[in-house]
């Protein structure tokens, strides 16, 4: 929230519209100016009976009538605002998911490690075994050679969680905006809390689909535009009428030299100064209809985009009961292969079983536990993509707040 660059971002275009809204709301209030003229000329072309003039005047003006048009500019500009606002509440809900997927990437391919590693150990302890059988001749050299192979090829595989982790930690760093700003920190690894679980959820379509139209950012945002685009026809149809302002001025001036006993000459003036175009050469009638033009194209836009959100909410339920249904089937597919594997080694101890037995049960059961994990992440991942489409603010940050204003 306080590093995103995306965020950051949002951030500064709510402000810069919020410039924009005291702009159009200028003439709702009195504008004040002030004017100042000195001159010096030579006495051959002085036309006032001395060499210079002065004079200076304080106007203040305020709009009383302009067809709506004001007040309809600042509706629009406002809604435009709010517009910003739900752009940024849709950049954070992005952000913070792409946090989230991050973040379960670094967990579980930190979990890869632990599994490759308890394979690495497993399997040492087999050639160790193995060797012993060797020495005691109960076991040819092919066993012993075929238990190095077996260890031998599963460094790479740990190699390469290692390195995947690596990765996933500075992809977590880049979506959260975290820049290393001392040279001692360039190479330290954080530790990060937590575990993938699963913690079984349900999702009905038909609320989902309610809850997404009513809340999704994006929608919302669409919605406002409209607004704004509507009050755009009304500024643009303010043109057919008159404008009226009152102003008044102070004024102070050198007096002529006809006035005598006096240096100065000052005072008021206050009036009603009118302007109405009878006719511009249809103008007006066309910003109208572009106007309308726009209202219907922010309408298209916000069907457009609806039935990309219905769509959007169907893919992440669909995909969630996948996830769901393998997360399920993992959870006992580990507890078979962690059975079958001790059984591998006792029927070995006995003489019963061969050593590829053995070898295969390991493998199963290292597939297993990484198949577990995957089907654990993707069932996280599922669960923040069906908030996500559904307009959910993340679970870390308080449900239905804006994060704008700042605090």
């Amino acid at each position: 929230m306080d590093n995103n660059f995306a965020i950051r971002q949002a951030k500064e275009q709510i402000r810069q519209q919020e410039g924009v809204v005291l702009v159009v709301r200028s003439p709702q209030i009195p504008n004040v100016s002030a004017a100042g003229q000195y001159q010096r000329n030579a006495a051959e072309i002085s036309s006032i009976g001395r060499d210079d003039d002065w004079a200076f005047s304080i106007t203040a003006r305020q709009t009383l009538f302009a067809g709506g048009g004001v007040v309809a500019g600042v509706k629009a500009q406002q809604l435009t605002l709010d517009a910003a606002v739900l752009e940024l509440a849709a950049v954070v809900n992005d952000a913070l998911f792409d946090v989230r997927t991050k973040f379960y990437t670094v967990i579980v391919n930190r979990e890869k490690i632990k599994v490759q590693e308890q394979n690495v150990e497993l399997l040492q302890r087999q050639l160790q075994d193995v060797r012993n059988r060797f020495d005691a001749g109960t076991v040819s050299n092919f066993e012993v050679l075929r238990a190095e192979v077996a260890l031998a090829n599963a460094q790479p595989a740990l190699i390469t969680a290692r390195n995947d982790f690596r990765l996933a930690i500075e992809e977590l760093r880049q979506a959260l905006g975290f820049v290393t700003a001392t040279t001692a920190n360039v190479t330290k690894v954080p530790e990060f809390l937590g575990s993938l679980e699963y913690q079984p959820a349900s999702f009905d379509l038909t609320s989902a689909l309610a809850t997404a139209r009513e809340k999704r950012p994006d929608l919302q945002r669409l919605r406002k535009l409209e607004a704004a685009a509507e009050q755009g026809v009304i500024v643009n149809r303010a043109n057919y009428l008159p404008s009226v302002a009152l102003f008044g001025s102070y004024a102070w001036t050198e007096a002529p030299i006809t006035v005598p006993n006096s240096s100065q000459l000052h005072g008021w003036t206050v009036g009603v100064q009118s302007q109405w175009n009878i006719f511009d050469g249809r103008a007006t009638e066309g910003r109208i209809a572009q106007a309308r033009s726009a209202v219907e194209q922010a309408k298209l836009s916000e069907a457009q985009v609806q039935l990309a959100v219905d769509v959007d909410v169907r893919r992440a339920i669909s995909t969630f009961q996948q996830a769901n249904e393998l997360a399920e089937a993992s959870k006992k597919v580990v507890e078979q292969a962690e059975e079958s594997l001790r059984l591998a080694n006792a029927r070995f101890a006995a003489g019963t079983a061969t050593q590829l037995d053995v070898l295969q049960a390991q493998t199963d059961l290292t597939t297993a536990r990484l198949n577990q994990l995957q089907a654990y992440y993707s069932y996280n991942i599922a669960v923040a993509t069906v908030r996500k489409a559904m307009g959910l603010t993340d679970a870390m940050r308080p449900t239905g707040e804006l994060p704008w204003p700042p605090k």
